[in-house]
């Protein structure tokens, strides 16, 4: 934090210097006292302190809108992955810098269908993105195929139940749509179930978990 310069020069010690005796003020005013002198730095200092506090909140505020967001798992559709009480770091600007990729986890507004077909009041998803647009995605026996080309899904933990996905008949994703699954396919509420993210619902990209700090970790 930067040092707020005083009144005077600065000791080689750090301390403030008294003005010598008859400089500033009017006469018999104590140095740093009650008069107009010891008022005008109050009401200076008060000034910088108040404006520095609000550089910092406009500072968060706008980081908070264009470049990171914090959000909280409440569900389990991201398991393993993610779990209930995680809390995640979202980049915003490089997904609107770069845009997401398959295997991403990304956070969204819901789309309206969510609502009525999950039975959930949830405003905010988090999904990982299979599916993209333009292409065909469909499932069979537990594998998933992508215009016909069975998908390496190697985020997913081997030998995992919760993991296997039910058979799908192909879907064909609209421009500008996403596909998206949870990890734990048994019980996630996805797009196979209420349809496609458009892209302009994206939030941003999951970036980090912070929380807990036993499992803080990064995903690329």
């Amino acid at each position: 934090m930067a040092h707020v310069p005083s009144s005077s020069a600065p000791s080689q010690d750090g301390i403030d210097e008294p003005p010598p005796p008859g400089e500033g003020g009017a006469p018999g005013e104590p140095p740093g006292g009650d008069g107009p002198r010891g008022r005008s730095t109050l009401r200076r200092r008060t000034i910088e302190w108040v404006s520095i506090v609000a550089v910092a909140v406009l500072v968060a505020f706008l980081m908070r809108i264009f470049v990171v967001q914090t959000f909280f798992i409440p569900s389990i559709s991201m398991t393993p992955t993610l779990q209930v009480g995680d809390r995640i770091l979202v980049d915003k600007l490089a997904y609107h810098l770069h845009g997401v990729g398959r295997g991403d986890i990304i956070v969204f507004n819901a789309p309206p269908a969510v609502a009525t077909d999950c039975a959930t009041t949830d405003k905010v998803l988090v999904k990982r993105v299979v599916g993209l647009p333009g292409e065909t995605i469909s499932d069979s026996g537990g594998t998933v195929y992508i215009d016909g080309r069975a998908l390496d899904q190697s985020w997913l933990p081997k030998h995992d139940a919760n993991t296997y996905t039910p058979s799908f008949a192909p879907r064909h994703i609209p421009a500008n749509d996403y596909f998206v699954m949870g990890d734990d396919r048994t019980v996630s509420c996805d797009s196979r179930t209420w349809g496609y993210v458009k892209r302009s619902e994206i939030i941003g990209k999951v970036d980090m978990r912070i929380w807990p700090l036993s499992r803080i970790g990064f995903f690329f």
